[in-house]
C-alpha cells in the first residue's frame, strides 16, 4: 500500500509505531507537513484508518500480493469464500436513520445528548449478521467509543474496519460508494476516501455564554461551526448557514448536501439551493430531512 499524507511530525510519529505494528517493509518519507507512505499489510483498511487519525491521506493505492500464499502447513490456501458484509452506522436523528437504513445500513441511533455506549454499537455489529463489518460512528467524539466496540467484535471473530467519520454527512458520502461486492480492503479505502473528500459543518443554536474561536457568543445565538470550529455567530439561522456555505465552496466542491433538523424553518433549504445555483455554476445540492438531530443543519461539502 502506498499514499500520500498531509500530517504534523508528531503524529507521523505515532503512525510509524502503529504501522510498524499492523505490517512490515515499512517507509515514511518526507517533511514539512507533506509525507509519502509504504507499508505491507494484510489489513490495508487499518492501515488507511491510521492515515486519517493522523492526517489527511490521498493517491491511496493498494497492490495485492500473495495470490499463491499457502498456510504454514504448507497447504494451499483454499479459494475464499464470499463474505458477507455490512455497514453500521451511528447516526443522529430519525429521518437519517431511514435514509442510511433504505442504503443497507445497520443503525443505532444517537439521540441529542445521549450518546450511544459502545455496548450499543457491538450489539448493533451482531445484529448486522456478517462476517465483515465497515463502522461508521459518524461523530468525532464517539472515536474511542467506537474503537472500542470494534475492539469487542474483533474478538467475537468479526472483522470490522473503522472509518472515522466526525458527521452523518461523511458517513453519506462513505454509503455512496460502498459496494459490498468488492474486496473488503478496496471498499473500506473507497468508502474512507469518500468521506476525507466531505468537508462538513452544522448550524446550531448557542446554549449558554460562551467563548469561541469567532468571538463570544449569547445563549440563544446561531453558531455556524466548521469542521468542528465555531466560524460564524449569527442572529438568523438562514444568514448564518449561507455564510457556511459560501466559506465552505470557497475551496470548490461539486455537491453540497443539507440535513434539515425539525427545529430548522422550511424556508431555509430554498433560499440555500437558490443561493449555490446562482453563485456556483455546476454545484448541486441534495436535501435530506434529518428529524431530531439536534443541530438545526447539517452541512457537507464533497
Amino acid at each position: 500500500m502506498i499514499y500520500l499524507l498531509e500530517a504534523e511530525d508528531a503524529a507521523v510519529a505515532r503512525l510509524r509505531e502503529r504501522l510498524d505494528g499492523l505490517g512490515d517493509s515499512l517507509v515514511v518519507v518526507g517533511g514539512d507537513g507533506l509525507w509519502n507512505v509504504h507499508v505491507h499489510v494484510d489489513d490495508a483498511g487499518a492501515a488507511v484508518e491510521a492515515g486519517v487519525e493522523a492526517g489527511r491521506p490521498y493517491r491511496i493505492r493498494i497492490t495485492h500480493f500473495g495470490a499463491g500464499d499457502v498456510h504454514t502447513t504448507g497447504a494451499e490456501r483454499p479459494p475464499r469464500e464470499r463474505a458477507q458484509r455490512a455497514v453500521v452506522a451511528v447516526v443522529p436523528g430519525e429521518g437519517l436513520a431511514g435514509l442510511y437504513t433504505e442504503a443497507g445500513a445497520t443503525t443505532v441511533l444517537a439521540r441529542p445528548g445521549e450518546p450511544p455506549a459502545s455496548g450499543e454499537i457491538v450489539e448493533a455489529v451482531r445484529r448486522a449478521h456478517a462476517r465483515e463489518v465497515v463502522l461508521l460512528p459518524n461523530d468525532a467524539d464517539l472515536r474511542h467509543t467506537a474503537a472500542a466496540a470494534a475492539e469487542q467484535a474483533r474478538a467475537e471473530g468479526i472483522r470490522v474496519a473503522l472509518i472515522p467519520t466526525r458527521s452523518a454527512v461523511q458517513g453519506i458520502a462513505a454509503l455512496a460508494v460502498h459496494e459490498p461486492e468488492r474486496r473488503f480492503d478496496e471498499d473500506v479505502v473507497s468508502m474512507t476516501s469518500a468521506a476525507g473528500a466531505t468537508r462538513y459543518a452544522e448550524v446550531t443554536v448557542a446554549e449558554r455564554e460562551s467563548w469561541t474561536m469567532a468571538g463570544i457568543c449569547q445563549a440563544g445565538d446561531m453558531l455556524g461551526l466548521i469542521e468542528g470550529d465555531v466560524a460564524v455567530i449569527g442572529s438568523d439561522v438562514t444568514a448564518t448557514a449561507e455564510i457556511v456555505v459560501d466559506r465552505m465552496l470557497a475551496a470548490g466542491g461539486e455537491m453540497v448536501t443539507l440535513v434539515l433538523g425539525d427545529e430548522a424553518p422550511e424556508s431555509i433549504t430554498g433560499h440555500l439551493e437558490a443561493r449555490v445555483r446562482e453563485g456556483y455554476l455546476a454545484v448541486d445540492t441534495v436535501v435530506y430531512r434529518g428529524g431530531r438531530q439536534g443541530a438545526l443543519l447539517l452541512i457537507g461539502v464533497e
